[in-house]
């Protein structure tokens, strides 16, 4: 009896199902000496404790205002991502002073803001959240006071920002109407969550079957802090036929954009609204640099000089 019990245990464990993984991709990046992969789905970091070396490298920041810079990426990955530029800002909030714009069409409610309409001491401006119809999607809170209410959902992130310029992240089913709200300044949610815990990817990213649609490519959009503080916002555009259709909506999965804000140093990071939506404006004047979005949206994440 115990050897045919030790045979069919034996039988189980061959005929078992590989645990799933995520769908088959690669990533690579533009470097002097050529494409460099730095991240492959089979063997995908499940913990992000410091930025890629590789994408480190070619980083080239640019400042554009006290407390902002950006720079950029050119990546090689698969399907739709084969060509896929990265405008990656990154902002000292200890320097500026974030807050958060709404705009919506008169009469209609339609949302109205872009990033044309900036208001024109922005140093950096980019849409903030996800949103249904033409509300934002969650809790926001705008000069101090709640303007809409908490979203639920496991991968649901808040950031906060306080009236000292200090970013705090609030992950998954935490946030709620009684939260102690003393000294925000603004606040918004959105989803899904790419990063937390110092770095961790959520199990949801890891394998397909756990509610997130991981093979689905699109323009993405993220925000995420580093840890010495500083804020990083990545924007993805099309890179396979020049600036004119960079607007297309393709590009990364949810995975490769967890692995991205990783890879640039994030220990916390969501995605923001992408596809036609993702847009980001940086400086000033005649010297501002604006990737325009398509559609317009409710809601905008804005860096004003102290």
């Amino acid at each position: 009896m115990r050897r045919l019990a030790v045979a069919v245990l034996a039988l189980g464990a061959a005929g078992a199902a590989p645990p799933p993984t995520l769908p088959q991709s690669a990533l690579a990046v533009w470097t002097p000496s050529g494409w460099q992969e730095w991240w492959q789905s089979a063997a995908a970091p499940r913990h992000w404790t410091a930025p890629d070396p590789t994408l480190a490298g070619v980083l080239r920041w640019r400042p554009v205002a006290d407390g902002v810079s950006w720079a950029e990426l050119r990546l090689a990955g698969s399907g739709e991502a084969w060509r896929t530029r990265v405008v990656v800002a990154r902002i000292d909030p200890r320097r500026v002073r974030l807050r958060l714009d709404t705009a919506f069409a008169a009469g209609s409610g339609r949302a109205a803001w872009s990033v044309r309409d900036a208001r024109p001491e922005a140093v950096f401006a980019v849409n903030a959240g996800q949103f249904l119809h033409s509300m934002p999607w969650g809790w926001v809170v705008l000069d101090g006071r709640q303007f809409l209410s908490p979203g639920p959902g496991p991968l649901a992130s808040a950031v906060l920002f306080d009236t000292t310029g200090a970013v705090r992240w609030m992950h998954g089913d935490v946030v709620t109407d009684s939260v102690n709200r003393a000294a925000i300044a603004a606040a918004f949610q959105s989803y899904p969550t790419l990063l937390t815990h110092d770095g961790r990817v959520p199990f949801q990213l890891q394998a397909p079957g756990a509610g997130v649609d991981l093979s689905h490519r699109d323009a993405r959009l993220a925000i995420g802090e580093a840890r010495d503080g500083t804020l990083l916002v990545a924007l993805t555009r099309f890179d396979g036929a020049g600036t004119a259709f960079d607007f297309l909506p393709f590009g990364l999965t949810t995975a490769e954009m967890a692995a991205l804000m990783g890879a640039l140093g994030a220990r916390d990071a969501v995605m923001l609204d992408g596809g036609i939506s993702g847009q980001m404006l940086l400086g000033t004047g005649d010297a501002a640099v604006r990737w325009a979005g398509l559609r317009k949206v409710p809601l905008a994440l804005v860096a004003v000089p102290r």
